[in-house]
């Protein structure tokens, strides 16, 4: 497209998708994506906006900000979980620390 750029990129949760989308849609018709994007994340998110993003926050202490991400939008339930979203990302986590991101998950449920 001529003139339109990507300056930044940031990834956010479901939960904040859902917030913009839930405003967007307040002034705005959504074309048809969006109205399929707001379905989506309106039956997959788990979390408040809020909580989603203290929840990021205390995961970013441990993990990368687009880890802690995932982590949040999946609230994996046990380590078998936390294991499949780790499964694609380079180096290994400690025991220690995977039942920790599972102990900081679990006060958010």
């Amino acid at each position: 497209m001529i003139g339109k750029k990507v300056i930044d990129t940031d990834p956010i949760t479901i939960s904040e998708v859902k917030e913009m989308l839930g405003e967007l849609s307040e002034h705005y018709e959504l074309t048809y994506e969006q109205n399929l994007a707001l379905d989506h994340v309106t039956k997959f998110s788990k979390l408040d906006e809020e909580a989603a993003k203290k929840l990021v926050e205390e995961l970013s202490e441990i993990i990368k900000k687009t880890q802690a991400i995932k982590v949040a939008d999946i609230m994996p339930e046990d380590l078998a979980d936390l294991r499949l979203i780790f499964a694609k990302e380079r180096g290994s986590f400690k025991q220690e620390d995977m039942e920790k991101i599972l102990e900081i998950v679990n006060n958010y449920r």
